[in-house]
């Protein structure tokens, strides 16, 4: 690589986190605008998939991410059972009819929320404290075992690729999203609000999970990027069981969890125990009790003087 070509590359990995990003934002601004929030979701969704999916063969992260793993279906059928269908519930909840669900409120000013404040900044205390939701509901997820068994399936990727953002177990993501949703509909926040936030969610968790050589900077102490996750995932547990949050950052600072240590995050991820490989065998293994295989990756990446779990021992 010529020194041009260098500098294109450095360039455009500062750049591509916050242009995506803002692309996205304002595609479904616009949609918001034309009074078709619904289709601008979709069309941001789409345009922020195709552009990292892009990115992630022309300059990806770790190219040994881009092997086949043999979990495209899975993961995918994952996806379209869990965050899948969470977040088209709460993106289509209008259209739907389940705006009274959501928010039951949402028309009669219950609660303390300042509806007549900037809609920018409803969004923004919206990300704040349905944060503290997610983060809590993650955070559980990594210190319970009954709850890491559901959660194990997201950690058993040995890559991090965009498709990866919806393999949660259908009970995983619907917990997360419960206690995020809960927190704006005890506050009053209006279905615009929730709308934005689930929609924010969906893109942040594609960039979060992207294989894309980016650049950060400060951006990591307010946004969870795919440079802290990447730590998250981590076979190490002083290192994996950290980054709790979703979107913001906010609440592992404030609750000392915060980890992004100057090197490169490891490439040898997932975790130290047996998942099998089929979707509808993934669905079923939480619920089959505490006895587990361990796999010969997780004995072998030097960690078994670690629990078998990126959770405390059972």
């Amino acid at each position: 690589m010529n020194l041009a070509s260098a500098r294109i590359r450095y360039l455009v990995s500062c750049l591509a986190w916050p242009t995506i990003f803002l692309m996205a934002v304002a595609i479904t601004a616009i949609g918001f605008a034309a009074d078709s929030p619904v289709l601008g979701f979709n069309v941001a969704y789409l345009t922020l998939a195709v552009s990292l999916f892009a990115l992630e063969q022309i300059m990806p992260h770790e190219r040994e991410w881009n092997v086949d793993d043999g979990q495209t279906f899975a993961s995918l059928a994952h996806t379209m059972t869990s965050k899948g269908t969470v977040q088209t519930l709460f993106i289509f909840s209008a259209a739907l009819g389940l705006s009274s669900l959501i928010a039951p409120a949402a028309e009669s000013g219950y609660g303390i929320w300042p509806r007549d404040w900037p809609i920018v900044v409803q969004v923004v205390i919206g990300l704040a404290a349905a944060e503290f939701g997610l983060y809590w509901g993650h955070r559980l997820a990594h210190e319970w075992p009954v709850l890491w068994r559901f959660h194990a399936i997201h950690h058993s990727v040995v890559r991090l690729w965009i498709l990866n953002t919806g393999r949660f177990h259908f009970i995983d993501s619907l917990k997360s999203i419960l206690m995020a949703m809960g927190i704006l509909m005890l506050l009053g926040a209006p279905m615009e609000v929730f709308h934005w936030v689930a929609a924010l969610t969906a893109f942040i968790g594609m960039l979060t999970h992207c294989n894309v050589e980016m650049r950060f900077g400060p951006l990591s102490y307010i946004f969870n990027t795919p440079g802290l996750h990447r730590w998250h995932h981590s076979r190490d547990l002083r290192e994996g069981n950290k980054n709790y949050g979703e979107n913001l950052v906010l609440w592992d600072l404030l609750f000392g969890t915060f980890f992004n240590e100057n090197r490169r995050p490891p490439v040898n991820i997932g975790i130290g125990e047996y998942m099998p490989p089929g979707f509808l065998q993934q669905l079923l293994w939480p619920f089959r009790g505490r006895r587990r295989l361990h796999s010969v990756a997780g004995m072998s990446a030097g960690h078994t003087s670690l629990p078998p779990l990126n959770s405390p021992a059972e």
